[in-house]
């Protein structure tokens, strides 16, 4: 019986050997990811145990070293950098591609304390609001589309706060059910409504029911998921794509379209800005299309060109 338990250990210990270096590798491939769970946890962590000095400060350095483990993002922020700017000084750019990883680490940092039981809270400037106020009050709901931007979900809980709009936040499904939660955990204690799906969102969800019922949907413009239909326009004098969605969804209900982007100004401060509406006729020819696809694509560069160190485009 000795002879069994010990074969029995052995066992064990190669079966725990074997399985190791394939977990190490797993946790290794996670952490090159902008999207990792354990980036997520380190942070949710921090803002739920951590002393105020670390909370409000460990952020740059944080996002330091997520840039210094994810190459492939670096690159990526510096093409994002030279479409926005063009080439510069390899000092100039590598110091806001940095930058980029700090404004990164620092909105994720304020989207957890929001969510938390810390008493600090989001506070917003909205410039241009008139533009917001007007699509509102037409009684028709409001498609605001937005990219991933310096706090970007900040604008839904402020919108709400101002307007009392009922806020549907439309996004493909992450990679990692996990940091899904994990994130969606923090949207859902502020009052954000997360709304994610697999394929095209405007496809497959009954956004109209919500938009007849004068609710906001917001829908990220900047990335072109595999498989959603798209237009062709140009960002900073490059070919580029935009989701086709929102502009059928805005043919379709009579929604007007708001682009609304957004910029972290300090600790738990951000300004949205708030472009004029557009608006769609119910049956839009192709022309109609390109030409509502050109006007929030312009809306969106005239922001990035503003703010390049604030757009977390990894991809």
């Amino acid at each position: 019986m000795i002879r069994y338990g010990v074969r029995r250990q052995g066992a064990a210990r190669t079966s725990t050997n074997v399985d190791l270096p394939s977990r190490l590798r797993a946790l290794l491939d996670d952490l090159r990811r902008h999207d990792s769970v354990l980036w997520r946890r380190a942070v949710d962590a921090g803002v739920t145990y951590g002393p105020d000095l670390l909370v409000r400060h460990s952020p740059a350095l944080f996002g330091l070293a997520v840039g210094a483990v994810l190459p492939e993002q670096r690159r990526a922020v510096r093409r994002n950098l030279r479409l926005a700017l063009g080439e510069r000084g390899t000092l100039d750019e590598y110091r806001d591609v940095a930058r980029v990883f700090i404004n990164f680490a620092s909105c994720l940092t304020d989207a957890f304390i929001a969510g938390s039981s810390r008493p600090d809270r989001l506070t917003g400037l909205c410039v241009n609001d008139e533009h917001f106020t007007s699509a509102f009050r037409r009684g028709l709901g409001v498609i605001v589309v937005t990219a991933h931007t310096g706090g970007w979900q900040a604008a839904a809980p402020l919108l709400r706060s101002v307007h009392a709009a009922d806020v549907l936040i439309v996004m493909q499904r992450e990679r990692d059910e996990r940091a899904q939660a994990i994130q969606d955990g923090t949207r859902d204690r502020v009052g954000v409504r997360m709304q994610h799906v697999a394929d095209d969102p405007l496809a497959v969800l009954p956004l109209l029911a919500h938009l007849r019922r004068q609710g906001v949907v917001a829908i990220q413009i900047d990335r072109l998921p595999s498989g959603m239909r798209g237009r062709d326009v140009e960002l900073f004098g490059r070919p580029w794509r935009v989701p086709e969605g929102p502009l059928q969804l805005a043919a379709v209900s009579g929604a007007p379209i708001v682009p609304v982007f957004t910029r972290r100004t300090g600790f738990m401060e951000y300004e949205i800005c708030i472009a004029p509406p557009i608006s769609l006729p119910r049956r839009p020819g192709s022309s109609e299309l390109d030409v509502a696809a050109r006007q929030i694509t312009a809306e969106m560069e005239r922001f990035l060109r503003d703010n390049p160190t604030q757009w977390f485009h990894f991809e």
